[in-house]
């Protein structure tokens, strides 16, 4: 079985450069549908989430053209079916992106429901109950939801919930709508921010991106652009950790440190030293870090994807560490894993308790889902002899090549099979 071969104990120093936002990159592929003529991206990650997003938009007749190295062009100009396949779409979340942009462009969607890592419930009732506002019929058949409308036009939609993708499919949708159309409640993340600027360049005329609530003003058509993803925070979020868990020294270079204030308040409450400048951020780890209570919530709040990172640093602090979940519902699907490598941690519903123990030991452990297998990579890095990581199907989804980053900065890591 292909897994990571890790032999812990080594710290890790050195510096990296942030790839391009798994988050953001997804929702902008699928939002380059709604423009006339090509649409030219830069900073696009090398990871299987995206090889799988760009099988979709081919497979329904758009160009994809993609080099691995971080540049991609995109024209769904000759779209050929509504229709995207099942098979396909049930391998990760984002997938459902593409609803908004054909439902706005080509009237129609026909889009199974996605599928992904399984963290627990991720209804796409939010999604439809906007793509109604706007003025789409929507209906179920067979697996696959299916949106039509002759027309689009602005309304007022108001999320009970916030959440990142009902806002990113609405907000693409309600882009050619007629009218103004006013998204209340919605998600402020920064990769909802970058999908608006991006929009925005293309002739969208979007406004309040960032803010709870958002108002786009509807435009006949969209024209093709050269856009930059920005940084991954999950991404520099997971080095700085692995860093101060290490008592290294790491810095990440042309990031955003704005994106990750959360995560870096709380590795000053740990004991780490942190400094920022404006594209970077370094950790100068200190042992022990002191113990912390982080609960997860919508940004600006702590990250849910960095939670199980963050609970890998916690297994070595000083003392009890309280983590609640208000995200996902079986995100700590990590737990046991985490046990076979000696971390004192149990779950009780949203809340983890995690004691801080002296020290790791390795052992063959295995992913569940993308963040999960970025949490233990991090805690095999500290763990005493070698650890096999497997579930790489998982770990590449979001992390280019993780093996080559964490050599680069003094880790024993090697990719096996």
């Amino acid at each position: 079985m292909a897994h990571l071969h890790i032999t812990g104990g080594r710290s890790l120093e050195g510096e990296l450069v942030a790839a391009g936002a798994k988050n953001a990159a997804l929702p902008i592929m699928a939002a380059a549908l709604l423009a006339k003529g090509d649409v030219c991206l830069s900073r696009v990650p090398n990871i299987t989430d995206v090889g799988v997003m760009s099988e979709i938009l081919r497979s329904i007749g758009a160009r994809v053209e993609f080099n691995g190295s971080g540049k991609m062009v995109i024209n769904g100009d000759n779209i050929t079916t509504v229709r995207a396949p099942y098979e396909l779409v049930g391998m990760m979340n984002a997938s459902f992106d593409i609803a908004g942009p054909l439902l706005a462009r080509y009237q129609e969607a026909e889009v199974p429901l996605p599928g992904g890592c399984n963290l627990g419930s991720r209804p796409v009732n939010l999604h439809l109950d906007g793509f109604r506002s706007l003025g789409a019929e929507v209906s179920s058949d067979h697996g696959y939801i299916r949106v039509k409308a002759h027309s689009l036009r602005g309304n007022r939609i108001f999320f009970p919930k916030t959440s990142v993708g009902a806002t990113k499919n609405c907000m693409m949708a309600a882009t050619l709508a007629e009218g103004r159309t006013i998204l209340e409640n919605a998600a402020r993340e920064p990769e909802v921010v970058d999908l608006a600027s991006f929009l925005n360049r293309m002739g969208a005329r979007i406004s309040g991106m960032g803010s709870p609530n958002i108002e786009i003003e509807g435009v006949s058509e969209l024209h093709g652009i050269d856009y930059e993803i920005i940084p991954d925070r999950i991404l520099t979020g997971t080095y700085l950790i692995a860093g101060a868990l290490t008592g290294g020294d790491v810095t990440i270079r042309k990031t955003n440190p704005d994106f990750i204030e959360a995560l870096t308040a709380k590795l000053t409450m740990a004991n780490q030293e942190v400094a920022t400048g404006r594209d970077w951020v370094r950790v100068k780890g200190r042992r022990p870090a002191f113990a912390l209570e982080v609960s997860s919530s919508p940004h600006p709040g702590f990250p849910t994807d960095l939670q199980p990172i963050m609970a890998a640093m916690l297994t070595l602090a000083r003392g009890t560490s309280i983590i609640v979940e208000t995200i996902f519902d079986r995100r700590y699907m990590y737990v046991d894993e985490m046990r076979r490598l000696g971390a004192d941690m149990w779950v009780s519903d949203r809340t983890c308790v995690i004691r801080g123990v002296e020290k790791l030991s390795g052992a063959p452990v295995k992913a569940p889902d993308i963040r999960a297998g970025g949490a233990l990579v991090v805690a095999a890095l500290i763990s005493e002899g070698e650890s096999q990581v497997s579930g790489l199907e998982f770990i590449d989804r979001g992390y280019e090549r993780i093996e080559e980053a964490l050599v680069s900065l003094g880790a024993d890591i090697r990719r096996i099979g």
